[in-house]
């Protein structure tokens, strides 16, 4: 079977670029995975290599031969592709994002569905996933009803620091897609479609992609437990003006501490952005996609001078330069 053909049939995987900064070309590309189905998001991790996630639960079917729904990791330094190995201990689920905390080796995690949990993945050995470890879902304390959503009542004030805690899950493979479930009925908090995560200095960030009172997204930003300090959650960012922020999604830190958001809104016509936020928590714009689908998978070359961020359809990686810190000062 040749790569193409195994591509059409499982419909996911991954691609790998080599581009060199100085030549402004890329060197080398390829396939790095195979056999896995709707990758989504995903994250790099601090040991070289990059953490993949199934968005979806299907199950064999005639089609398809085994579960989905995991996550997989491929390494940096990989030449070809890769054995897809799911990473069964980091659970079953609609996973989109990653990130990982350098410190510790917690690996965070988001789940894009309307009743999602946040996750995080403890280690039994750093930068060893494969030998397993504690799936666990955050506990906001304080929240009503364990829901950030603010759908029907403002539950999750703006801006206001949180303490969080943390819940073990049992039966992380979860055959019946019940994880989300069985987590809140045990106390653990909602959240809207979580969706793109990154970690900046000490605490990360993620996108509900349609949380808050008008439902046009929210951002949230973690911290994680200190010496002397819980950890603790906020709600950093919340829209009600889709002109200026709709339908957050991926997300990544610039060098200078702002965020950089791909906006994945389709309601006729679509009017898709990259969204610039500043520490402070405004919100401006950087960049309008012409044609009508989605960017995503925004992210910064090691020296911070150049931004790779996907096109959807037709599909491309696109390379924006800076200089960062003049354009985000």
């Amino acid at each position: 079977m040749t790569i193409s053909q195994m591509m059409l049939l499982y419909l996911g995987g991954t691609s790998t670029l080599i581009y060199d900064l100085n030549t402004k070309q890329v060197e080398k590309e390829f396939v790095s995975l195979l056999g896995t189905i709707r990758n989504c998001s995903g994250g790099v991790t601090p040991w070289g290599s990059w953490l993949t996630c199934e968005e979806t639960v299907a199950l064999p079917d005639g089609e398809i031969s085994r579960d989905h729904g995991y996550i997989f990791e491929v390494p940096a330094d990989a030449t070809t592709f890769v054995e897809a190995k799911p990473l069964k201990a980091m659970g079953r689920l609609n996973h989109e994002a990653a990130c990982v905390d350098p410190n510790t080796g917690i690996v965070y995690l988001t789940e894009d569905t309307g009743d999602s949990l946040f996750y995080r993945f403890v280690p039994k050995v750093y930068g060893q996933l494969e030998k397993s470890g504690q799936l666990q879902a955050m506990v906001v304390k304080g929240v009503p009803k364990f829901d950030t959503r603010n759908w029907s009542e403002m539950t999750m004030k703006l801006g206001k620091w949180l303490e969080a805690d943390w819940i073990d899950l049992d039966d992380p493979e979860s055959p019946n897609d019940d994880l989300r479930i069985r987590g809140h009925k045990a106390g653990a908090t909602l959240f809207a479609r979580g969706e793109g995560i990154h970690w900046a200095d000490d605490e990360l960030y993620f996108c509900c992609t349609n949380g808050g009172q008008k439902q046009l997204g929210q951002v949230m930003r973690y911290q994680p437990k200190k010496a002397t300090k819980a950890a603790r959650v906020q709600l950093f960012l919340e829209s009600d003006d889709e002109s200026l922020y709709n339908f957050g999604d991926n997300l990544t830190v610039t060098p200078q501490g702002h965020l950089i958001v791909c906006e994945d809104q389709y309601v006729d016509p679509v009017d898709n952005h990259l969204r610039g936020v500043t520490p402070e928590g405004d919100v401006y714009s950087f960049a309008r996609l012409r044609t009508q689908t989605e960017m995503a998978g925004a992210c910064f070359s090691p020296d911070g001078k150049v931004m790779f961020v996907n096109v959807y359809s037709p599909t491309k990686t696109l390379a924006i330069e800076g200089p960062w810190n003049k354009v985000l000062a």
